[in-house]
């Protein structure tokens, strides 16, 4: 049976060079424009395979209806996890040279617009069961474009593992756009999502940052609206040195990794404690002062409090459940992933007083 790094050298043998971009910014930012355009010269210019897939074409409920209904958090965090998961067959099936296999336990009709997605740009053949993946060039490259608003760093490490795991290559192109076009270009669209979602995921937005994490050396900025010739090609050397030099896949090492955890969370867990009991004092007073009813107060203090408590533990029993950071722990990794999972919980007393 072959390894992930096997199935990856396989790939890389078998049918070019395989990578991931992922691609993030905020709303109306200009990423599906920037992406369709990174294709299209992709495609003429080098002659590689590209699959753009736009989250928001894929994901139930992605785009706002007009009660402005989307899915709740914790479902909308499980949908994007399903999405990779798909990905991971599309990348298996290719790196195999067969079919792609539908996963069990799928949300239908998001499979069937995933197929459709890669049937359109000619990656596969069909969209039946099991679709055939289309036969390419192995000198050819094939590089998926992941198009979301990624914001937080957690969002955009799970592409990273991925691509880890099977050996490809890596990059992240962030469109650095101005809130205030943003919110003009979003008000123009005819789904437009409310202007506090964006000022919110504004906030929140993680960038890009490769001195504090290795993993994300491989990362351009991009000023938007203008992207000029020279962004141009410095995002297609971007690729090109992502492709050439693939993610190392790492076999894990149980033993020593489990005494390595037990280090890191000893000395980390009294900082990861002040930490989050200093997030949750700032959360709430900035809930009083958003003017939230005292009944509200008392169940948020609640919910956060608990939300701590599960986060200390998750770093004893060795990150399990909300830290994806199981090479590397520090209390940024810790503090971004607890905000991601906070926020969540105080947009729901937030968007009472609205």
């Amino acid at each position: 049976m072959k390894t992930a790094a096997g199935a990856g050298e396989a790939g890389r043998a078998g049918a070019g060079q395989l990578g991931l971009c992922v691609l993030c910014g905020l709303p109306a930012a200009g990423k599906s424009t920037l992406a369709r355009a990174l294709g299209r010269r992709l495609r003429r210019e080098r002659g590689w395979a590209v699959g753009v897939l736009p989250y928001d074409d894929v994901l139930p409920g992605a785009l706002p209806d007009g009660a402005g209904a989307r899915p709740p958090p914790s479902q909308w965090k499980m949908l994007r996890q399903e999405l990779l998961k798909y990905l991971e067959c599309f990348l298996m099936a290719v790196i195999s040279g067969g079919h792609i296999s539908a996963p069990p336990n799928r949300t239908e009709a998001m499979w069937e617009d995933f197929l459709t997605c890669l049937r359109k740009q000619d990656l596969i053949l069909s969209t039946a069961l099991e679709a055939q993946v289309a036969k390419t060039d192995a000198s050819r490259p094939l590089v998926l474009v992941l198009d979301d608003n990624f914001y937080y760093q957690s969002m955009r490490y799970e592409v990273y593992q991925l691509a880890r795991k099977y050996s490809l290559g890596f990059c992240q192109l962030f469109l650095d756009c101005p809130l205030e076009t943003c919110l003009q270009r979003n008000s123009q669209r005819p789904q437009a999502l409310p202007n506090e979602t964006i000022y919110l995921m504004e906030r929140k937005l993680e960038k890009p940052n490769p001195e504090k994490n290795a993993w994300e050396h491989n990362s351009l900025i991009i000023q938007s609206p203008a992207c000029s010739l020279e962004a141009s090609l410095e995002v297609t050397d971007l690729l090109l040195t992502s492709l050439d030099n693939p993610v190392k896949y790492v076999e894990d090492n149980m033993e020593q990794k489990e005494t390595d955890r037990i280090i890191c969370s000893t000395n980390i867990l009294h900082k990861a404690d002040q930490t989050l009991r200093r997030t949750v004092s700032e959360t709430m007073k900035e809930a009083k002062d958003e003017q939230i009813l005292p009944s509200d107060l008392k169940r948020l203090a609640e919910e956060l409090n608990k939300l701590k408590a599960e986060f200390l533990e998750d770093i004893r029993q060795g990150n399990k459940k909300y830290l994806c950071f199981q090479q590397t722990i520090n209390i940024s990794d810790v503090l971004s992933s607890f905000c991601n999972e906070k926020d969540n919980i105080v947009q729901k007393y937030f968007s009472k007083q609205q």
